[in-house]
């Protein structure tokens, strides 16, 4: 069975040597929208012929609201198709944060992946869980699920 390698390092050389021995089509994991991390990576993606997860967030941190969340993921669509990536190989993750701590964000999250899946037309990503400790925590992490699916996700990762 084939399946991709995802390969997730801050270091650029870290991720070229892994691309550079891997025979097949891998995932680099990941890119922000911060300019210096899509001109040191977006170039191996493209030489590569790799696929790339967009993290939707920038210098100033992952922002509270869906459009804020939006335009990192445009920047990183619009880079990334700049270098020749085509967006088919563009995953955006929009970033679940703790629904404990972060309530109003969660619903955020929902939104900003809604608006990349519709203007963008990328695959979308999200890690769970978003519940780490609490009693319901398998609970409400499928009901998380249900509901971003609905808002557009493609690809869950489930821990």
């Amino acid at each position: 069975m084939d399946v991709p390698l995802q390969i997730d390092s801050s270091h650029a050389d870290v991720i070229e040597s892994g691309l550079r021995i891997y025979n097949g089509k891998p995932i680099v994991n990941s890119v922000n929208g911060e300019m210096a991390v899509m001109e040191k990576i977006l170039p191996l993606v493209k030489k590569y012929g790799a696929a790339v997860v967009g993290l939707t967030l920038d210098e100033k941190g992952i922002p509270l609201l869906a459009e804020e969340r939006y335009a990192v993921a445009e920047r990183i669509v619009r880079t990334a198709e700049s270098y020749g990536i085509p967006k088919e190989d563009v995953f955006i993750d929009c970033l679940t944060l703790t629904a404990s701590a972060q309530q109003k964000e969660v619903v955020e999250t929902l939104k900003a992946m809604q608006l990349v899946k519709e203007r963008l037309g990328v695959k979308t990503v999200l890690a769970s869980p978003i519940f780490l400790w609490t009693a319901k925590r398998e609970i409400v992490n499928v009901a998380f699920l249900t509901l971003a699916m609905a808002h557009g996700l493609d690809l869950p990762i489930i821990t």
